[in-house]
């Protein structure tokens, strides 16, 4: 009798990766697992051909010898069970897949957990945050204990094996002719039994401290960047090696900058005066204060751009430039006197003369007129 296609079996593509593979048999397994049919044996030879199938399309050396071969790659001829020298154990492939709901597969040990990743959110000024900074910054987290050495056991005693799962961590539970394993009850998981706890972290083999570490910030970091110290997380269970510190920066906005990327933006403002006949003002960057040049009829929005004013990137080294932006600031508090001369000047700049001394002003109402003029008509 010719065997189905491995692929048809479990329902999925050719393309299929490892977890759709995974999934699929997952559900035919408990569709038609023995022990849900007892009195169909269909159901039994489909769980067989399910379960041959899963075992050749989840192993990469197999997979690629039945994508170019065929059944033929895999049959009796090439020896044992499948051309490769013998099959999977059952209950092994039943607890690699159902691990995750019955506790891991067979003849897995415990192992001592790594300990978390702890993050430190770290607010900086923008100078702070350009030129590079070290700051302390204080963590409360778990160590490992200095007094049992992390073992949890009080100094001169020690940890005894488990006399329930012998050291392993986890007990079988026979369900017809599979294995499923699930935590001692007696070690918790660990393997372990502490008659003896250290008084100190009480047998856990860590405690809750506060850390203060001194973080060294390097120049050009922004919003959003972090540092990762290594090893200055959580510490381990039973003397598994710690986690890690993610430091994420936040750089407070500034009254008188705005960065993007390596590039600083700030507003100037301008007299009337220096924007008519042009002048120099003082403008601030963070390494002091520059003369930036007005040209004259200098017009409101205006960018003026200084080289290498900016941040030097702390990826790459570049460095940025600041970029002002002038506006004119009108003139307040004048005197009588004051606005006569304005007076003046806005006469001698009107009529005739208009589209000479103020060409976008004159464009932009010669240009209302004809928008209205076409309306009316």
């Amino acid at each position: 009798m010719s065997k189905r296609d491995y692929y048809e079996v479990l329902g999925v593509s050719k393309g299929a990766d490892e977890r759709e593979i995974k999934k699929a048999y997952k559900r035919m397994a408990m569709k038609y697992h023995p022990d849900r049919n007892k009195d169909d044996a269909d159901a039994a030879d489909k769980f067989k051909e399910a379960t041959e199938a899963y075992e050749v399309l989840t192993d990469a050396q197999k997979r690629a010898a039945y994508d170019q071969f065929g059944h033929d790659a895999v049959n009796g001829q090439h020896g044992g069970h499948g051309g490769f020298g013998g099959g999977a154990d059952f209950s092994d492939i039943f607890g690699d897949v159902f691990g995750d709901i019955f506790g891991g597969g067979r003849g897995r040990q415990q192992r001592s957990a790594r300990g978390s990743d702890l993050r430190y959110n770290m607010e900086l000024t923008l100078e702070e945050a350009v030129r590079g900074v070290t700051k302390e910054i204080k963590v409360p987290t778990l160590v490992g204990c200095d007094v049992c050495d992390g073992s949890g056991a009080k100094p001169g005693t020690q940890a005894k094996t488990c006399p329930t799962c012998h050291g392993h961590g986890q007990v079988q539970m026979r369900q017809g002719f599979f294995t499923v394993q699930q935590p001692c009850p007696h070690c918790r998981g660990k393997g372990k039994i502490i008659s003896d706890p250290c008084t100190t972290c009480h047998g856990e083999g860590r405690y809750q401290k506060t850390k203060t570490l001194s973080v060294k910030i390097p120049a050009g970091v922004d919003t959003g960047d972090r540092i990762r110290l290594s090893g200055e997380g959580e510490a381990g269970e039973a003397g598994a090696p710690a986690g890690d510190l993610y430091v994420q920066m936040h750089v407070r906005e500034h009254e008188i900058f705005v960065r993007d990327g390596n590039n600083l933006f700030c507003e100037v403002p301008i007299s009337y005066t220096a924007a008519a006949l042009g002048g120099e003002v003082e403008v601030p960057t963070l390494d002091g204060r520059v003369k930036l040049k007005i040209p004259a009829e200098t017009q409101t929005g205006r960018m003026f751009r200084l080289k290498g004013k900016g941040v030097r990137s702390a990826r790459n080294g570049q460095l940025g430039d600041l970029v002002c932006k002038v506006y004119i600031e009108t003139p307040v508090n004048l005197t009588e006197e004051q606005k006569e001369l304005l007076r003046q000047l806005e006469d001698s700049c009107g009529g005739s003369a208009a589209k000479k001394h103020r060409p976008k002003s004159e464009g932009f109402f010669d240009g209302v007129k004809r928008f209205f003029d076409d309306l009316t008509r």
